[in-house]
């Protein structure tokens, strides 16, 4: 059900007078990372000239509990970013009291809610461009569902573009996307994401991604935290994701996964170690860290500030950073030349469940490119993408989204067919996966007792 229009407060901070005739820009973000990204866009010249649009920031929460959460404006750098646009726009206050993820207009109301808002944002009748997030769920789908003529630019930032599409779109809308800008976090390795519908990625190019994140570490000059973690000369940081929130690990895991992070920093030779908590993760894994960092004789600084881990890259320049599989690794590597390595990543990838998880393919990439620091191999700044990767990337891509994407299949397997045994290869896939697909690793053609499984797998993947 949707919000009544009469009382839904949709305020805005937009432009006063009307823009009647002029192109506007909505360029919807939740977090800082992607405001830069989108930062960087503009700056390159992927949206054309300043003068030709009308450029609207329409910022959306989208936290569990969003007026709990650590808000986008509040984030250091923020207003350089913002200074970009001619104005900007809540869009949880504007479906309050709806959460973000959870409202969108149903079709025949669309026409009345672009109305809503047009009046509203004091957007005009002129044409509009949104340029989005994440367009397989809202809020992003519900602005596209109340602007059903509008252009969409979809923009991913993170190592999931190198994904499948999560879920199917209706055809209405997949025709309406433009292109998939993305930032170039492995060189060599070109996105799925969107391209069962012929969209095309294109790079944002590094230098004005590196420009912008400069820029946003000038103003944590004087961050107390920053100052902070200077002084006592840190040169590892360690990457929480907070998997607990996401049902990877249990709270008690993620806190262990923590820790062994900080031993393998510490059987590194780093002494000084600093810790970036993901902002809604609770403060007991701090707690837990600062404990066994006395106990093994490490510096251990908590940098908990509103702060993206790039403005620490920036300004402190680690020798070392280590996670799971954050996309801030590949990030210290790719713009920054530091050594990364990764920790826990394959169990994350062993119990990950369903197959076609989002984050199966972040993960993927990661265990096949970043060193384990556990078993002792060296830290390492990944290059280009190597021959193996892409292979591997699609053939999980295709096992994952195998309906929308049947022209993997006859590459998949044969790389299967080659390398399915292979210990880099074999823990991407499971058994019961491949059987289903009667993909080379599958288990033999089941006995008739084993056909009632096999259909009940069927229709769960169908599900």
């Amino acid at each position: 059900m949707a919000p009544d229009t009469a009382s839904a407060p949709l305020p805005g901070t937009a432009h006063e007078t009307p823009a009647d005739g002029r192109r506007v820009q909505l360029f919807q973000v939740s977090t800082l990372y992607g405001a830069a990204t989108l930062a960087a866009a503009l700056d390159a010249g992927r949206f054309g000239p300043r003068e030709d649009a009308r450029r609207l920031l329409l910022l959306s929460h989208n936290a569990e509990i969003p007026e709990t959460a650590l808000r986008l404006e509040t984030m250091t750098g923020y207003g350089r970013i913002a200074a970009r646009f001619d104005g900007t726009l809540d869009w949880n206050e504007a479906v309050h009291p709806y959460h973000p993820a959870g409202w969108a207009p149903r079709p025949e109301e669309a026409p009345l809610w672009q109305r809503v808002f047009r009046t509203a944002w004091d957007l005009g009748t002129g044409p509009v461009e949104l340029i989005v997030e994440s367009i397989q769920v809202n809020p992003a789908k519900a602005l596209a569902g109340a602007f059903p003529e509008s252009d969409l630019h979809v923009y991913a930032d993170g190592l999931m573009s190198y994904g499948p599409t999560r879920s199917d779109l209706a055809q209405s809308l997949a025709c309406r996307v433009r292109r998939v800008l993305h930032l170039d976090l492995v060189p060599g390795l070109r996105p799925l994401l969107l391209s069962e519908y012929g969209v095309e990625p294109e790079l944002v190019p590094d230098s004005a991604f590196r420009a912008v994140l400069a820029e946003i570490a000038e103003e944590a000059a004087d961050d107390p935290g920053i100052a902070r973690t200077a002084a006592v000369g840190a040169t590892a940081l360690l990457l929480g994701q907070y998997l607990a929130a996401l049902n990877l690990l249990t709270a008690d895991e993620e806190e262990e996964l923590h820790v062994r992070m900080l031993h393998g920093a510490a059987a590194a030779g780093h002494r000084s170690v600093v810790f970036k908590p993901h902002p809604t993760a609770p403060a007991r894994y701090s707690q837990v860290l600062h404990e066994e960092a006395e106990r093994s004789g490490v510096r251990l600084t908590v940098l908990d500030g509103p702060l993206l881990a790039e403005t620490f890259y920036e300004r402190c320049r680690p020798t070392l950073v280590v996670g799971c599989f954050s996309t801030a690794m590949l990030t210290a590597a790719v713009y920054y030349g530091i050594p990364i390595a990764r920790v826990g990543t394959a169990e994350v990838l062993e119990r990950l469940t369903p197959y076609e998880n989002s984050n199966r393919i972040p993960l993927t990439v990661v265990d096949h490119l970043v060193p384990d620091l556990e078993r002792g191999e060296e830290p390492a700044v990944p290059g280009p993408a190597p021959e193996s990767l892409t292979p591997l990337v699609r053939a999980v891509g295709y096992c994952m989204r195998h309906t929308i994407h049947p022209g993997l299949r006859e590459e998949t397997t044969r790389f299967l067919a080659e390398h399915h045994a292979d210990p880099g290869t074999a823990h991407h896939f499971t058994a019961e996966r491949l059987t289903l697909l009667g993909l080379p690793g599958g288990n033999p053609t089941p006995a008739r007792t084993g056909t009632s499984r096999l259909r009940t797998l069927a229709r769960t993947l169908r599900g």
